[in-house]
């Protein structure tokens, strides 16, 4: 069985209107929510065996923020362009290419694409907020990463900044 996590970025900047999308660094509260969100995650026991991140600069710096706070070098990050603003099919396909021998993923990305990744994958459940630095952890039915399908998943935690204490 596989397990999945899929992290949205933590809150951006809007503040300066000649950057692109795409190089969005992360505001003062994505600043906070990113390193309480991974203190959390560690204090858990969250231990992925893979990273991979949408190239975003926002997404990247929540991997990196996230992987340092729970001891993975954040070298070790993939970075995936595909994820940035990736439909449901995109990210389909890319978990359908991780490497055989991961049991465990994460993946840091946009919305709508995460919270419509996680309803796609979890049958019967709506998840109605993925806000900002929000985690939902999936276990999949499936044996090899190339067998992902609609509804193999089953949500065991989904969080944000704002539920921790």
């Amino acid at each position: 069985m596989k397990s999945l996590t899929l992290i949205r970025h933590a809150k951006s900047s809007w503040s300066s209107t000649e950057l692109k999308d795409h190089d969005r660094p992360l505001n003062e509260r994505g600043a906070g929510d990113a390193p309480k969100m991974g203190e959390f995650l560690a204090g858990v026991g969250f231990a992925p065996q893979l990273f991979l991140s949408s190239t975003a600069v926002r997404a990247l710096a929540t991997a990196r923020i996230i992987a340092e706070a729970v001891g993975v070098p954040p070298e070790s990050i993939v970075k995936e362009p595909d994820i940035y603003h990736a439909s449901v099919a995109m990210l389909v396909r890319i978990i359908a290419r991780i490497d055989e021998e991961k049991e465990s993923a994460v993946l840091f990305g946009h919305n709508p694409g995460m919270g419509d990744l996680a309803n796609f994958l979890v049958p019967g459940h709506r998840i109605a907020q993925f806000p900002t630095c929000a985690v939902a952890h999936l276990e999949l039915g499936i044996e090899h990463w190339g067998e992902i399908h609609e509804g193999c998943g089953v949500l065991r935690a989904h969080f944000f900044p704002k539920m921790l204490p």
